[in-house]
Order: structure tokens, then sequence, then C-alpha cells
């Protein structure tokens, strides 16, 4: 009876050692606070929350959806001042630091999902990144995409080419990048935060505003419009970015699953953007709106060269046309 008391007096301090040890354990891992200007309506939240459970052994996600705890346009500070660990980070708000990321903003650049996921594969691409990494301070992963960004206005107006734009108020986000891709369209760009977006619309502030189909049915925009204009002037997309603190707190495993899972988590999210898009043209025309395409090729015309009048000498010498050549 004594030996077996001295073995249960061990195993219940084993037990009580490993239970001890249980707590401390989960509260090691670290919180990656998320900051994101979309809602959690928004399609790209299923790929996000795909992203984080498959990489639950590693950190903690912490979702600020809506510009909840940063405001559009602040993150990059934020992730720069380790006042943030994740971000879905627009190109426009890097373009600010770094000029020559404005050639990644400029319209009719991407041709679709797979020219803008091979381009920053690519060693065109992977030079924008090192220059991220080198000059901000912050390690970015890969594009968000988000669907082809599309018009969509108030009026009844027939757009078919940018000068049937002149002096519509076309609602673009702030920041110089954002409000020239306006003005590239040939439409007078007026900034509004995106969570303020459908107000300003149904309050008339603003004619119109450029976003994916997608987000046009999941923001109800379409309540407040009456048609759609497919320009397919922009490859809708952001970069999943992390800060130098949370990406340095990753073991090299770590980091090589973090790419792999965001990888297969965002190549599926953009499946299900094509198909969304696709039902949402119908649901569309189903509400009563037109949905049509206009002359793109006096649009991509317009707007190259507007392009490369003002920017071409900040982007890096051959890069455009490296872009380009990619198949």
């Amino acid at each position: 009876m004594t030996n077996l008391t001295r073995r249960e007096v061990v195993a219940g301090g084993a037990a009580i050692a490993v239970a001890a040890s249980a707590p401390a354990f989960a509260q090691g891992a670290p919180k990656f606070r998320f900051s994101s200007a979309f809602n959690e309506t928004d399609l790209r939240t299923e790929g996000y929350k795909a992203f984080a459970a498959a990489m639950s052994d590693a950190f903690t996600f912490e979702p600020y959806y809506g510009n909840s705890l940063f405001k559009q346009g602040t993150e990059l500070v934020a992730l720069q001042r380790e006042n943030l660990e994740l971000c879905n980070l627009a190109p426009a708000d890097i373009s600010k630091q770094i000029p020559s990321w404005s050639l990644l903003t400029s319209a009719y650049l991407f041709r679709d999902y797979d020219h803008l996921v091979k381009t920053f594969k690519s060693d065109v691409g992977q030079d924008f990144i090192k220059q991220a990494r080198d000059q901000l301070g912050i390690e970015i992963v890969r594009p968000v995409y988000f669907g082809a960004r599309q018009l969509n206005l108030k009026s009844t107006k027939k757009i078919n080419t940018p000068a049937d734009l002149a002096g519509v108020k076309l609602r673009m986000p702030g920041g110089e990048f954002w409000q020239f891709l306006g003005e590239s369209l040939g439409a007078n760009p007026t900034p509004v935060a995106y969570a303020e977006l459908y107000t300003a619309l149904q309050s008339g502030a603003v004619d119109g505003q450029d976003n994916p189909l997608v987000a046009g049915r999941s923001m109800k925009f379409y309540e407040v419009t009456s048609q759609f204009i497919l320009t397919s002037h922009v490859i809708g997309y952001d970069m999943l970015s992390v800060s130098k603190k949370a990406w340095s707190s990753l073991s090299a495993a770590q980091q090589a699953k973090f790419r792999a899972e965001a990888d297969k988590a965002f190549d599926a999210n953009a499946a299900k953007y094509d198909t969304q898009e696709k039902e949402a043209i119908e649901f569309f025309k189903k509400e009563g709106k037109e949905v049509y395409t206009p002359d793109q090729n006096a649009f991509r015309t317009f707007a190259q060269k507007k392009y490369l009048d003002r920017y071409a000498n900040e982007w890096p010498k051959g890069a455009l046309e490296k872009i380009n050549a990619i198949k």
C-alpha cells in the first residue's frame, strides 16, 4: 500500500505538472491582429478564415473587419509601428511610400487572376516585394484577388468611352494613386471611405463607384444605383502583408507553411469569385439593372496614355514590358 500510495503521489504530481503547462503553452501562441477594409460578409473573409484555421497551431487570428481597428489607408503605418500583425493591404497604400509601386496600381496592367499571380512569383514581381521588405520593413506574402473592378453608376446615361464619364463624381479611395485611377477613366474622382460608400451613393454625394461585382452585391450598392459597366479596368487585388516582428516570430517551417496555406486558401477563393461574378451579373439583371460592356479598347488606350504621361519615369525600367511578356 505504501508503494502504491507513492506511485499515486508521483502520478498525481505529473498530472498537475501537465495541467499547469497546458495553459502556459496556449498562452504562448502569439496573437495576430488582422485589419481589412472589407466587412465580414465579403467573400475574402472566407479565404482569410480558411487560412487562419490552417495556421491555428502557429498563431491566434484576431480579425477586425470594416476598418474597425484602423482607418482605411493607415494600416501600413500600423504594420510598420508593430501596432498590427496582419493586414489586407492595398497596393496603392504601398505606392505612397514606394513610388515605383504605382505601376502595380495602374489601369489595364494585369489581364486576369492567373497573370496577376504569375507576375508576383516572377523575378519582376519578387523585385517589388523585396522593395517593400527593404524599404518598408514588412513582409508581403501574396496577392489577394477580389475580382475585376467595374463601373457602377446611379445615372441611366449610357457609357461607352471615357468621354462619357466627364463630370461624373466617381468614388475612389483616398490617396493620389486611387484618385489618378479615377482620372484615367475620364471621371471626376471623389475620395470616400469604403464603409461610408453606400450612404454617399444614396445621398448623391457621389454619382458612382468602382468595385468588383461581388462587392457590389455583398455591400448592396445595387440598391442605390442603376447600371454596371463592365470596363474590367483593374484586376482587383490587395496584398496579404505581415509586420516584420510577427513574421520573424515564426520559424522557417511556419513561414513556409504560411505561404503554402495562403496560396491554397486564396487560389480557392479566386475560383469562387469567378463563379460569383457570373451569378452577380444575373442577379443585377433580375433586379432591373443595366449590365453591359463598353468600348474597352477606348478605355484602355485612354488610361494607358494617362499613366505613361505621368508615371513612366517612376517605374523601374523595363518592368512594364516584363509584366506584359508574362504568359
